[in-house]
């Protein structure tokens, strides 16, 4: 006789590579699982998109359809196809197969959502990816120093500003509401988690959107935040691990999270470290103590796996990153 148990839903919220490390992770489990995706990515294959085809980014709901889909054997080629990037030529370089794949069918379809569900099909995903908005909006970043920076691959690039000044605000212009599927499953979840991933333009610009926080509160669900490995200039400078509590919760409000995972080994290759330094991005430091409200689960998160970056990729990506197997046990050990 089969068992009648609900199985335990969890909703990540996200987006970019720390999602899609989280989701590869928790595809192995058997929870009703869903990825609520960013949309205010605006650099690299993602400007081509808006500025040329006049479409929503989809970098991230590809990122998280190769982490979700179950396609085994010689499907795997597939996969790999969806996650291709063309490095040769000036009109398609930089781009990836799967985003030129989604925006053909976005254009046969007449609709970005029904491109999404479709490929979805056809990379037999394990549970639902969803936009977090499908609104066309951008990121608007206010410095300590007054200066505002537009665009979510303007505020990622310290050479367009000095990436030592903290940002003091960030808005969504003009602002987006929540797609409401995406509301409906953050607020039946049993657990919600944030990061791990670029704190303002992904974790923060998320809780940004109009219904997110407000759905995050209602749902009955456990939240626990994933805490990064290295800080970010441009972003986080010189942060610690009690910088990026605070200023998610600035956003998010108080008393809001369940837990905080954090990463504690410290035993990252010398050689990656250098790496890392030359653009000023430094291990977070765990400064957390105790915690507060919330628990601080702390473990050995960090992947043996060194990432390298992919021919034509016009997009900085991280070297170090958590590993997607010990991130998921402790994830679905909160449960």
């Amino acid at each position: 006789m089969k068992s009648t148990k609900k199985r335990k839903k969890i909703t990540v919220i996200g987006g970019g590579t720390g999602t899609f490390v989280v989701l590869s992770g928790l595809r192995e489990y058997d929870v009703d699982l869903t990825a609520v995706m960013s949309m205010m990515d605006s650099g690299g294959s993602n400007r081509v998109l808006r500025d040329e085809f006049g479409l929503l980014p989809t970098s991230g709901i590809r990122q998280a359809i190769v982490a979700l889909s179950e396609i085994q054997n010689d499907g795997l080629l597939l996969r790999k196809l969806f996650d291709y990037r063309f490095h040769q030529g000036t009109g398609i370089s930089g781009m990836t197969f799967g985003n030129l794949f989604m925006a053909a069918l976005a254009d046969i379809y007449g609709s970005q959502i029904k491109a999404i569900e479709q490929t979805c099909k056809l990379l037999r995903v394990k549970g639902k990816i969803l936009p977090i908005t499908l609104d066309d909006s951008h990121l608007v970043a206010c410095l300590d120093n007054g200066i505002q920076i537009l665009g979510e691959h303007w505020i990622d690039d310290p050479k367009k500003h000095n990436g030592a000044r903290r940002i003091v605000d960030l808005e969504i212009v003009p602002p987006a509401k929540i797609y409401p599927p995406a509301l409906e499953e953050i607020v039946q979840s049993d657990l919600i988690v944030l990061g791990p991933g670029d704190l303002y333009t992904n974790t923060i610009a998320d809780l940004r959107v109009q219904g997110v926080v407000s759905g995050i509160k209602e749902s009955k669900g456990k939240v626990v935040f994933i805490m990064n490995l290295m800080n970010k200039c441009s972003e986080t400078y010189g942060y610690k691990a009690s910088d990026f509590v605070d200023d998610l919760e600035k956003y998010l409000g108080k008393n809001v999270l369940d837990f905080v995972l954090v990463n504690n080994n410290l035993n990252f290759p010398k050689n990656v470290l250098k790496r890392y330094q030359k653009v000023n991005s430094f291990p977070v430091k765990d400064d957390l103590g105790e915690g507060k409200y919330y628990q601080i689960v702390r473990g050995d998160f960090i992947s043996s796996k060194i990432a390298s970056p992919s021919k034509g990729d016009l997009v900085k990506r991280s070297f170090l990153r958590h590993d997607p197997k010990k991130l998921a046990k402790a994830i679905v050990s909160l449960l």
